[in-house]
């Protein structure tokens, strides 16, 4: 019975697919503010990598791009 259970559970979970894998992006561009606060919160800060579903690659490249448009000044560093 125990098997069961866990059995559904596995199949009952979703697989996680990363945006930019998904959509073909090859590189996170600064310069995209409308992409990059989509991965940004109402704070204005970077959003983790469990609640944006983003692989560890995308997310390193992401939170680099984000960095150089807070530096660019192409979005805020904190959200009043």
């Amino acid at each position: 019975m125990q098997n069961n259970r866990t059995e559904q559970q596995n199949a009952m979970r979703k697989i996680r697919q990363c945006y930019f894998c998904l959509n073909n992006i090859p590189t996170v561009d600064y310069k995209d503010t409308n992409m990059i606060k989509r991965f940004m919160s109402s704070f204005a800060k970077i959003v983790p990598r469990k609640r944006s579903k983003v692989c560890a690659l995308h997310q390193r490249r992401l939170e680099n791009a984000i960095k150089r448009s807070r530096i660019m000044a192409l979005v805020p560093f904190i959200q009043r």
